[in-house]
């Protein structure tokens, strides 16, 4: 989601831009071009509108963009404090001090590292 985020935010900046660039001027009817290929004739209120659903795009990738920070942020979070959890059963385990003594070796605990990604994962699927 972080990368998908940055892209829209990438992309949204990217047409606005050149959008902008390529059309500087005005009258009661725009003519939108890009690359000099001719988009739409559009009024005021048109324009008003393609911009508000621009800006729309814009906050969504943002939003996009923090919520796969912080959701990054808390696996990495849980992944440490696994971790720090293991760190400790292992050290029990070599001072003898386990209470239970069916407790599995340190050998065949399992190591965990943090989950490598399988492909693109569109909205956290």
């Amino acid at each position: 989601m972080l990368l998908l985020g940055l892209l829209l935010v990438g992309g949204t900046i990217a047409f606005a831009t050149v959008l902008i660039a390529d059309n500087l001027d005005g009258g009661p009817q725009y003519s939108a071009t890009l690359f000099d290929h001719h988009l739409a004739t559009v009024n005021t209120l048109g324009a008003f509108l393609a911009g508000i659903a621009l800006a729309l795009v814009f906050c969504l990738a943002l939003m996009m963009v923090s919520v796969g920070a912080r959701r990054e942020r808390r696996r990495n979070a849980e992944l440490r404090a696994a971790r720090r959890e293991r760190r400790a059963a292992a050290k029990t385990v070599d001072a003898g001090t386990a209470t239970d003594p069916g407790e599995d070796d340190t050998a065949t605990m399992p190591v965990l590292t943090k989950r490598r990604s399988r492909g693109v994962h569109l909205f956290g699927h």
